[in-house]
């Protein structure tokens, strides 16, 4: 919570780094040491003075940080120490400033554009003997002017393999730069999906993505990775076909194959997408397809305690068959599809939006009720819950939307359950609510996520009842966030705790280099004490850190 207006994560940046490189970050970001050139919404570019002065680009925003740094360290072990100062660096920032470019590369644009044109070729042939992967990039761009179809797929996949190849375990630090390798061969075929080798292209990129989807196992995935790959490589797949017009039949065959046979969504709802690209005989073959494999299928409910994901075959084929009947306005056949398999809550309240969408609402108030009994031991979806009390409200049944919510409450509470219910039986719910509270957690060791002390306070809060919101936490205990949310909504009646929660929470801001955040929290602590104590307290910040020099100057 408190790193939500920072541009980077540092917790994430510490994960990254490790504890000593980021410690030795913190040193070269407290001296000075990063000049900021270059910071865009999702990009920052720095100079970092060391031993050498070196290049660090920083990728993404929060938890999702890339980059890359000329160190040698970076080559070596990944995220580096100058890339922890940049990272620092760009949070003292301010989360929405912007620089748009340094003085440097202002004088460098006009007088590359002084230059004679063969000048320039000179200079980036001379700079691709250096770097091979820019030769490569340019071998494969002339090729794509002046290589006939054959010489230009394999120099194009050989360059898709490569890109792709992995030597071992590609782990968290390695994976952004394996990506932006694969991205810039993925733009090589973008660029022929729209012009007359686009039959080229859609034969190209669907090897690439066989390729991607085979890395599942060799790359750490915990930042999107290889989502966001399948994501651009289905675009240029999209592109491709609508350019190129495949045969419809076959076409339809192949993308029902990779509908229904990967374990990735790559190709999800690939009906409804290429539509345009099949016309009608290529979805009529795709309809068959997905009908015979539907009636293949067994009935599954309830009571049949099925495991399969909402990948599994069946929600898949039954994604395809609903997309038929909606096109065709057949509502009969949308509730046939959607009955057959009624294993979760979420499958009776799809079920249940689908009668009322239609103006069966008594349809959907016993389906929504089925599926809220069948389950009612087992789990509870509060989005069914919260669907059915709507329309017994709505036909004028609040006893038993008012029942129906209490026996939720009690098995698993939650403050929107409470919310409903203090709507509809009004103050005299919040005393029943409170007492079960307590009863679950005098019985409790409070490990449950619907037996945490946090719903206590939250109730009471939303009640505006702080004091008893403090004696719960004195009884209860609370988590750190609710201790927050509570300190916000009540500092100047309790100033005591609210002191002693945002004096811990600046000091985890300082260590972050979240300055600004920590001033404005010093600034709201003024208010809770008087002058002599809030001096005293400002002066001991100023000799524990006294070597954050950007911190120093923000406290004045």
């Amino acid at each position: 919570m408190t790193q939500s207006f920072a541009r980077f994560d540092i917790a994430k940046v510490k994960k990254l780094a490790g504890g000593k490189t980021f410690e030795r970050g913190e040193e070269y970001f407290e001296d000075g040491s990063v000049e900021i050139q270059s910071l865009t919404p999702l990009r920052v570019v720095a100079e970092v003075a060391g031993s050498e002065d070196y290049r660090t680009i920083l990728t993404g925003r929060g938890s999702e940080i890339g980059g890359s740094c000329s160190c040698p360290a970076f080559a070596e072990q990944g995220f580096c120490k100058h890339m922890v100062a940049t990272a620092l660096a760009a949070n003292a920032e301010g989360g929405d400033i912007e620089v748009a470019t340094t003085e440097a590369r202002t004088r460098i644009r006009p007088y590359l554009k002084s230059k004679a044109a063969e000048d320039l070729v000179d200079l980036i042939l001379d700079l691709a003997e250096q770097y091979p992967e820019l030769l490569g990039k340019l071998e494969i761009q002339s090729a794509a002017v002046e290589a006939d179809d054959g010489t230009l797929e394999r120099r194009l996949r050989k360059a898709i393999d490569a890109a792709i190849r992995t030597l071992g375990y590609v782990d968290y630090r390695e994976a952004p730069r394996w990506q932006a390798g694969v991205e810039e061969v993925l733009a090589m075929v973008a660029q022929l999906a729209s012009g007359p080798r686009a039959g080229l292209a859609l034969g190209l990129i669907d090897h690439a993505i066989e390729a991607i989807e085979a890395k599942f196992e060799a790359i750490d995935d915990s930042g999107g990775v290889l989502g966001e790959l399948l994501s651009q490589a289905s675009d240029v797949h999209h592109a491709a076909a609508k350019a190129a017009r495949p045969e419809p039949i076959g076409f339809a065959r192949r993308l029902f194959a990779r509908e229904t046979n990967s374990d990735f969504e790559t190709f999800r709802g690939a009906a409804e997408r290429y539509a345009d690209v099949l016309d009608e005989p290529g979805l009529a073959e795709y309809r068959r397809l997905a009908a015979a494999a539907w009636d293949k299928l067994p009935a599954r409910s309830g009571t049949t305690r099925g495991t399969e994901s909402a990948s599994g075959p069946i929600y898949i084929l039954r994604g395809i068959l609903d997309f038929f009947a909606k096109r065709e306005g057949d509502v009969d056949a949308r509730i046939a599809v959607h009955a057959k398999n009624l294993e979760s809550p979420w499958d009776y309240l799809e079920l249940a939006q689908i009668c009322a969408s239609e103006g069966r609402e008594a349809e959907a108030l016993r389906r929504a009720e089925e599926g809220l009994w069948l389950f009612e031991d087992r789990q509870l979806d509060e989005r069914l819950l919260f669907f059915a009390v709507k329309l017994l409200m709505k036909a004028r049944r609040e006893p038993d939307a008012e029942a129906h919510l209490w026996r939720a409450f009690e098995k698993r509470p939650s403050l929107e359950i409470f919310k409903q219910l203090r709507k509809i039986a009004g103050a005299a719910a919040v005393e029943r609510a409170v007492a079960v509270l307590e009863a679950r957690l005098g019985r409790t060791s409070g490990t449950s996520w619907h037996d945490r002390p946090d719903l206590l306070v939250e109730v009471y809060m939303h009640e505006k009842r702080f004091d008893d919101a403090w004696s719960s936490v004195s009884r209860f205990g609370a988590s750190p966030y609710a201790r927050q949310a509570l300190v916000e909504a009540s500092d100047v009646k309790f100033p005591r705790e609210a002191l002693e929660f945002y004096g811990a929470q600046i000091e985890r801001l300082l260590t972050g280099a979240s300055y600004e955040e920590a001033i404005k929290m010093i600034r709201r602590m003024a208010k809770l004490r008087n002058e002599a104590e809030q001096d005293a307290y400002v002066a001991d910040l100023r000799i524990r850190h006294g070597r954050k020099r950007n911190f120093m100057k923000l406290l004045g």
